[in-house]
C-alpha cells in the first residue's frame, strides 16, 4: 500500500465507507474504548446523583433495569454495525432513514456532540486552572486543551485507543484511593443499609436518569463496534463495558454519596483522595471528550457527503468541529447550550428504535446490503426520507417532551418502535416495488429467450 494511502486510511478512518476486514482490530482494544465512554466524571456523577436520593437497594435497581433496557438497543445497533461495517450516521440510510434522513441524523448528533465537547473542555480547563492556584487565563487554558484533544482525535479508533490506554487507568486510580478511604471511615454494611442523605428520588425519575445518560452512547455504538471482528465480540463490549463501566463506577459513586452525604461529584472526590484525585479525574475527561469529537467528525462527513455530495475527509472535518467546540466554550457562548441539548436529547430515542426495528425486524434494505457486503461496497440506491420515519420520529420527540408518567425514555423507545412498524406494515410499498421491478425485467427477457429458441 502506498505510504499516502496508509496515511488517508488512518485519518479518515472509513468514514463513507465499510471497515474492511483487514482493518479490524482485536476485541479487548475496542473494549477498552467502551469501557472509557462508562468510567468517566459525568457517569460517577450519575451514581452519586441516585444515592444521594435513594436507599443502595433502590439505587443500585434503577442502574440495572436503565442498563439492560438500553443495552438491548445498544448490542442489537452495535452488532449491526460490526455486520456491515458502518458507522451510525451511514448505516442509518439503510436502516430506516435515507438519504436526507441519514444527513439529519447525523447533523443532529454532530451538533450535540460538539456541544458536549464545549462543556467538557469547559471543566477540563477549569480544573486545571483550579488546580494550579486559579491563576492563568480562561481562554487559554480551554484553547490548548481543546486542541490537545483534537489533535488526538485525528488519528481516528487509533487516537481513542492512545488516549483510553492513558486516562482509564487514571480514573481507576482515582477509584481505587477513594473507595479505600471511604471503607475507612465506614462499614460496607453501613452504607448499603442507610437511609437516602438526601431529598428523595423515584424509581421512575432514576430510570430516566439511567436511559437518559446512555441513550446517546447506545446509537452511536455502531461507530466503535464497526472496528470488531466477531459478532461475539459485541456481546462481550457491550456486557463487560456495562458490568464495568456503568454499573460498576455508578454502585461506587451511590456508595461513595451516602459516606460523605452529598452528590456534588468534586466535593466527594476531594474529601477522599486530595487535590491528587482531583488531577487525575480532570485529565481523565479528555477520553470522553475524544469520543464525542470522533462521533461528531463521523456524523458531519456523512452530512455533507449526502446533502451537498461533497467527500470531505475525516481529518478536516475534525479540525473545524474541535476548533469550533473549543471556540465555543472559550467564548462561553457553550454555557446556555445545555438547553438546547436538552431539546435535541428528546428526539434521540427515536431514532435507536426505528434504526432497531428497521434493520432486525422489518429487515427492509438487507438484501442490499448483504448483496453490496460481499463486494465490501455500498448499496448503490437509498430512499430519500421515508415518510413513515418522519411522522414516528415526530410522534416520538412529542411523547418524550409532553407525556410525562411512567419512564419518559422508555415510553419513547416504546411508542417509536409501535408506531414505526405499524406504519410500515400498513403503507411500506418498497417490496410491491421489488416485485414488480422483478416482473418487468423477467419480461423483457421473455423475448430474447423466445427468439433463442426459436433459432434453435
Amino acid at each position: 500500500m502506498p505510504k499516502n494511502e496508509s496515511v488517508t486510511e488512518a485519518t479518515d478512518d472509513f468514514s463513507l465507507s465499510r471497515v474492511p476486514d483487514k482493518a479490524r482490530t482485536p476485541m479487548w482494544k475496542v473494549l477498552m474504548v467502551q469501557i472509557g465512554g462508562f468510567v468517566c466524571l459525568s457517569q460517577f456523577m450519575l451514581g452519586a446523583a441516585l444515592g444521594y436520593g435513594m436507599s443502595f437497594r433502590n439505587a443500585v435497581l434503577s442502574t440495572v433495569l436503565g442498563s439492560v433496557i438500553l443495552q438491548f438497543i445498544a448490542f442489537g445497533l452495535g452488532l449491526a454495525g460490526q455486520r456491515e461495517g458502518l458507522p451510525t450516521s451511514l448505516l442509518s440510510k439503510w436502516s430506516g432513514f435515507g438519504t436526507l434522513g441519514s444527513a439529519i441524523v447525523g447533523a443532529t448528533f454532530g451538533i450535540s456532540l460538539i456541544g458536549w465537547f464545549g462543556i467538557q473542555n469547559s471543566a477540563f480547563a477549569q480544573g486545571i486552572i483550579t488546580l494550579l492556584g486559579g491563576h492563568l487565563n480562561f481562554g487559554l487554558v480551554a484553547t490548548i486543551t481543546g486542541l490537545l484533544v483534537t489533535f488526538a482525535v485525528l488519528f481516528g479508533f487509533k487516537g481513542l485507543s492512545w488516549t483510553t490506554n492513558i486516562s482509564v487507568p487514571a480514573f481507576l486510580i482515582v477509584i481505587a484511593i477513594a473507595t479505600y478511604n471511604m471503607l475507612k471511615g465506614h462499614t460496607l454494611t453501613a452504607l448499603i443499609t442507610m437511609a437516602a442523605p438526601g431529598t428523595g428520588m423515584t424509581l421512575s425519575a432514576a430510570i430516566t436518569m439511567v436511559t437518559g445518560n446512555f441513550i446517546v452512547g447506545a446509537i452511536i455504538m455502531p461507530d466503535i463496534t464497526r472496528f470488531t471482528k466477531h459478532p461475539w465480540d459485541v456481546f462481550w463490549v457491550s456486557v463487560i463495558g456495562t458490568l464495568v463501566g456503568e454499573l460498576g463506577v455508578n454502585v461506587l459513586g451511590i456508595l461513595m454519596s451516602h459516606a460523605v452525604g452529598s452528590s456534588a461529584i468534586m466535593p466527594i472526590i476531594y474529601k477522599l483522595t486530595g487535590g491528587f484525585g482531583i488531577l487525575l479525574v480532570v485529565f481523565s475527561s479528555v477520553k470522553i471528550n475524544d469520543l464525542n469529537l470522533y462521533s461528531a467528525s463521523l456524523d458531519f462527513v456523512n452530512f455533507f457527503k449526502q446533502v451537498f455530495h461533497v467527500n470531505f475527509k475525516r481529518s478536516t472535518v475534525t479540525i473545524v468541529a474541535g476548533c469550533l467546540g473549543t471556540f465555543l466554550s472559550v467564548i462561553g457562548v457553550i454555557d446556555h447550550f445545555s438547553g438546547f441539548l436538552t431539546v435535541l436529547g428528546v428526539v434521540f430515542p427515536p431514532v435507536a428504535s426505528i434504526m432497531f426495528v428497521n434493520y432486525w425486524i422489518l429487515k427492509r434494505h438487507r438484501k442490499v446490503l448483504d448483496a453490496s457486503r460481499a463486494e465490501g461496497k455500498l448499496p448503490e440506491k437509498a430512499e430519500t426520507f421515508p415518510i413513515v420515519t418522519i411522522v414516528t420520529w415526530v410522534i416520538g420527540a412529542l411523547v418524550g417532551e409532553f407525556v410525562t408518567w411512567g419512564i419518559q425514555s422508555i415510553n419513547v423507545l416504546i411508542v417509536s418502535a409501535v408506531v414505526y412498524w405499524v406504519g410500515m406494515k400498513l403503507f411500506d410499498n418498497s417490496d410491491e416495488k421489488e416485485r414488480t421491478a422483478t416482473m418487468i425485467t423477467a419480461a423483457s427477457q421473455e423475448p430474447d429467450a423466445m427468439s433463442k429458441k426459436e433459432q434453435n
